[in-house]
Formats: C-alpha cells, sequence, structure tokens
C-alpha cells in the first residue's frame, strides 16, 4: 500500500501502478478512491508528500539566489496544488 501511495502522490496512473506492482487494479482503485482502508491510505499519502516536499528544499539549499528561490517557490507551489486537490 506504501508503493501505491507513492506512485499515486508522482502522479503515475492507477493502470500503470498495477502494472508495476503486479496486483489488480480494482484494488488499487480501491485505494485511491477511499473504499478500502481508506485513512491509513491518506495517512501514506500525506507522508509522501511531506517527504517530496522536504526533499525539493533540501535540493534548493544547494543553490544560491534566484534559481534556489524559484525551487523552493515551486515546492511550495506542488504541496499547495496536492493539498487543494484533497478537499
Amino acid at each position: 500500500m506504501a508503493l501505491v501511495a507513492e506512485f499515486h502522490v508522482h502522479r503515475i496512473r492507477p493502470s500503470r501502478i498495477a502494472y508495476r506492482l503486479g496486483i489488480d487494479i480494482a484494488r488499487v482503485e480501491g485505494w485511491l478512491s477511499g473504499e478500502q482502508d481508506g485513512e491509513r491510505f491518506q495517512r501514506l499519502v500525506t507522508a509522501c508528500k511531506k517527504r517530496n516536499y522536504q526533499a525539493q528544499m533540501k535540493r534548493a539549499d544547494r543553490f544560491h539566489g534566484q534559481q534556489a528561490y524559484e525551487m523552493r517557490l515551486a515546492a511550495q507551489n506542488d504541496l499547495r496544488q496536492d493539498q487543494w486537490s484533497l478537499r
């Protein structure tokens, strides 16, 4: 389930997730729709999003000036967009 959450955060299609992991697409779609283990799956997705955000911010720390600012801004926009899409 953690891998499905990770792939979902990276915007990989459910059919592709099922193919890559070798599991039934109905199970993947059930997790994504919240029909199966909805609360647990959402916690995993949130954790993956936070990890991605922190990794993007860490990458931005390697740069200076405008480039670092733009990388941080892009990371914040990604996080904000993902949070908005959950509502």
